[in-house]
């Protein structure tokens, strides 16, 4: 395990207890002493419950364990020695099993610590955005087909042009993210001033003045189930009291694709989507300094349309890195 690595300190409610934290590939990371320490329990009972949490197939050993050089005091002489450290999992696991309110504490904390961590810019997990950018060749192939293929969501060459016209803007994101790995920049940039909410009764004067300009569509806009209702939910979503989306960009980029990606509607789903999205943006002044390209905008749509489940983290991060940086 790379030796760069983030300490800091935790202290239990009581003050009795201090813990040296390490903060690496995006988790928290205690050894079995500061297991025990964090827990007041016996090293043979920490031990075990950790011994039955990989026996019992709760978790796997490879993806929680790591090892890190660490000193420790022995005979008077520090020695360093690679130490295996648990991370945030097996931390949570063994507090629900010795039933420790000192449990629940740590992870409050070590959330909020977490989401600090990644807003400033301390980590972007290298493979993940190795991995990102073999979508992107992966994408790119993909859309090259449309020339060649018919596919329903892709009328004619202007919109295949458009799509080719993004990738150029996908560039130009992963090498943002390459900045943001490298802290070229500090941090994901966060709209200032208190953030605009929009309601689903809002959404639905919107929806149904698009209805009236679209003629009185018995189709258009008639909801299938309650999922637009809870598309608007899930970007306020927290846990623990920490926002999961905690920008305004991020909550802006996964509004547009949950509308797109949930089919909410018999007819219009892409079109609501995309002006939902603007609506959101324009409530909360984000044209006064940004702009928003309109054949960007329906590339962007069409793309989350076709797109494969496993790609959202993917196109969340380019939607959110396209609008803070005017691309």
């Amino acid at each position: 395990m790379d030796s760069e690595n983030k300490i800091v300190i935790y202290q239990t409610e009581d003050n009795q207890t201090q813990v040296d934290v390490r903060l690496d590939d995006e988790t928290v990371w205690l050894s079995l002493n500061h297991l025990v320490e964090l827990f007041d329990r016996d090293k043979s009972v920490i031990s075990r419950h950790i011994r039955n949490i990989y026996q019992e197939g709760e978790l796997r050993r490879n993806s929680t364990v790591a090892k890190f050089a660490t000193v420790q005091n022995e005979g008077g002489r520090a020695i360093e020695r690679n130490i295996e450290f648990y991370n945030l999992d097996v931390i949570i696991s063994v507090g629900y099993r010795v039933k420790s309110k000192r449990g629940t504490q740590f992870r409050i904390w070590a959330n909020k610590i977490l989401r600090e961590y990644l807003v400033q810019g301390y980590s972007l997990n290298a493979n993940l955005l190795k991995s990102q950018k073999e979508k992107i060749s992966q994408l790119t192939e993909a859309i090259n087909l449309f020339k060649s293929a018919s596919n329903p969501e892709i009328q004619n060459t202007n919109e295949i042009d458009s799509f080719l016209r993004l990738l150029q803007s996908y560039s130009e994101a992963l090498n943002l993210l390459d900045d943001y790995d490298y802290k070229r920049f500090s941090q994901i940039e966060s709209m200032s001033g208190k953030l605009n909410k929009i309601n689903y009764a809002e959404v639905k004067k919107i929806i149904n003045k698009m209805k009236e300009e679209m003629g009185n569509s018995d189709l258009f806009g008639r909801e299938k189930d309650e999922s637009l209702k809870s598309s608007i939910e899930a970007i306020y979503q927290t846990f623990d009291g920490i926002d999961l989306y905690p920008t305004f960009f991020e909550k802006a980029a996964n509004l547009l694709y949950f509308i797109v990606k949930n089919h909410s509607f018999v007819d219009g789903n892409k079109r609501i989507a995309a002006a939902v999205f603007l609506y959101f943006l324009n409530k909360n002044n984000y044209f006064e300094k940004h702009k928003l390209n309109n054949d960007l905008l329906t590339t962007l749509t069409l793309l989350i349309a076709i797109s494969k489940p496993q790609d959202k983290d993917l196109l969340v991060n380019i939607v959110s890195v396209i609008l803070q940086r005017n691309i």
